[in-house]
Order: structure tokens, then sequence, then C-alpha cells
């Protein structure tokens, strides 16, 4: 695949704009690699078979992917499935802490293990979104602190998610950027 042919679709399902972000963060990135990206929402999605690959990204709530992405997912699964696919979710569990949250943190829910399954994306990566303590009822917010959620505000780790980045564009076959070749002092 010659890398600055590569063209890459970035879609996502956002419900409070965390995924959004991270989508942005991510089609960004790849474009400095070198990669013609086309970003969209689900529901404004290109055709698929203009891409030479596809990263995928849902919210999750109530350990489910959000229902456009499940159904776009389900939809696509022939066009997914011939060609190389990378698979985010964000939620709160890989924000999680404590011997309950750290053991929570790392189970994959089993609507996205389904979609795993089903579509089998070159790699799935779980990542910490924005959690608002004033979108959370009091219920929520006291299960949120049982089970290990240790803050809130902006809980997304940029640089894991850079990595994951780069792992993918290297996996294309994409050029490094300038600050990747520079020497570490």
């Amino acid at each position: 695949m010659e890398s600055n042919n590569t063209r890459i679709a970035v879609l996502y399902a956002t419900a409070q704009g965390s995924c959004r972000d991270i989508a942005e963060f991510i089609a960004a990135h790849l474009i400095a690699r070198g990669a013609r990206v086309e970003l969209a929402e689900v529901e404004h999605a290109p055709e698929l078979e203009l891409f030479d690959a596809v990263v995928f990204g849902s919210a999750v709530h109530d350990r489910a992917l959000l229902p456009e992405a499940d159904a776009y997912l389900r939809t696509h699964r022939d066009a997914l499935t011939s060609r190389p696919v990378w698979l985010f979710s964000v939620g709160i569990g890989p924000s999680l802490r404590g011997p309950i949250g750290r053991r929570l943190a790392r189970i994959v829910p089993p609507d996205v293990a389904e979609i795993r399954e089903m579509i089998s994306p070159r790699a799935y990566r779980a990542f910490a979104g924005y959690c608002s303590r004033a979108d959370l009822p009091v219920p929520s917010r006291v299960v949120y602190r049982l089970i290990g959620g240790a803050r809130y505000g902006d809980l997304r780790d940029w640089d894991q998610i850079r990595d994951w980045t780069d792992n993918l564009a290297d996996e294309l076959g994409l050029p490094s950027t300038d600050s990747e070749k520079a020497p570490q002092s």
C-alpha cells in the first residue's frame, strides 16, 4: 500500500463529544503521518469502498456501543471485514482505579466483544473519556466512586491515544513524522 496514497476513513459515534474529540485527534495525527483521511460521524459516513482502511470509534454507555454505532457496524459488516479496521471505544472503564476498578476496566463489554468477533479488527482499544459530575445522578456518582472512579473531568490520556494511532500508522506503512524521527535526549 503506497503510504502517501493511503485513504483512511475515521468514523465515530459520540454522545457528549469525547469520542468525536478522540476521532479528530486520530485523524489529524494520521494526516500528519501522510494519510488522506476523511473524518465523519457514522450518520454521514462515506462509502467504505473508497478507503484502504477504517478507524471506528464509539462511546460506550451502559457497557454497550451507542445504538447508531452498533447498527452501522452490523449493516456494513462485509465492507469492514474486507479491509483493515481499527476499533476504539470511549467510556469510564479505562479510568477506573483501585482493586475493583482495575478488574472492571479489563473486562471488554459483551456488546463490544461481539462486534470484535464479527468484524475482526486489527486492534481494539478502550480509552477513557470525559466524565462530568454534573451529568451523573447521585446514585450513579456513588457507584462510580465505589467501583474506582477517582476523579471527574477530562480523563483522556492523549499520549496513549497517540501511541495507539502511531501503531496503526506503522502497520499501514505510513511515514514517521519529523518529531518521531528526532533523537530523544
